[in-house]
């Protein structure tokens, strides 16, 4: 992978990350960099499930790729919230 392809993971999954975090209903008791890193995850995995059903690459945006990126999210920072909660 190159460096503008790292660049571009960091700033999708920093986008990710938030959308996911406004997905998931109340308060999180999680920072702002485990939501990036979250994002950031999901970003990657969700690329990965997209490619493999053949929904990644389409003619304009990705919805369905998003969809499964911002869903991921939404696990990620939900389980990491009551991995937290539980403190």
């Amino acid at each position: 992978m190159e460096i503008s392809g790292i660049i571009s993971a960091i700033v999708i999954g920093i986008v990710i990350g938030i959308l996911g975090r406004l997905v998931v209903p109340g308060r999180q008791r999680i920072g702002i960099l485990l939501t990036i890193l979250v994002g950031i995850v999901a970003a990657l995995i969700g690329s990965a499930i997209a490619g493999a059903f053949d929904v990644a690459d389409t003619n304009g945006v990705d919805w369905i790729e998003w969809l499964i990126q911002i869903g991921l999210a939404a696990l990620g920072v939900a389980a990491l919230d009551r991995t937290r909660a539980r403190r």
